[in-house]
């Protein structure tokens, strides 16, 4: 079993952030309750799945930072998702690169400043 177990991204605007992940992913994010004075959207997750669940959060006392953790979201090709982020508004930081027998890895910046991963076997 994977020791993650849930990952939390934080944005400044919630409809903002969303837009920009459901576009890059083409996934529906979905609102979900969370402790008083909390915005959260969860992405997709099925139970017992393989691979850690998150949420996109805007709560006071998190501020969104490239100089933190940062998620590697999977993909089958890594080079869709890229195609999309800076007409979303992100930024690309490091193109698709090599990280030899294990695959590819991408960066870049979504619309609230988190650096985000990006990681395909092709």
């Amino acid at each position: 079993m994977n020791v993650v177990n849930w990952f939390e991204i934080p944005v400044e605007d919630m409809q903002r952030a969303k837009q920009f992940y459901s576009n890059i992913l083409a996934k529906e994010l979905s609102d979900m309750p969370g402790m008083p004075g909390m915005e959260m959207a969860a992405f997709p997750w099925e139970t017992d799945a393989p691979f850690a669940a998150g949420a996109l959060v805007k709560v006071e006392g998190l501020e969104p930072s490239p100089n933190s953790i940062t998620v590697y979201f999977h993909s089958n090709d890594l080079s869709v998702e890229l195609g999309k982020i800076e007409e979303n508004g992100g930024k690309i930081l490091d193109p698709k690169t090599s990280i030899g027998e294990h695959g590819f890895i991408a960066h870049f910046l979504d619309t609230e400043g988190n650096r985000i991963g990006l990681y395909s076997q092709n």
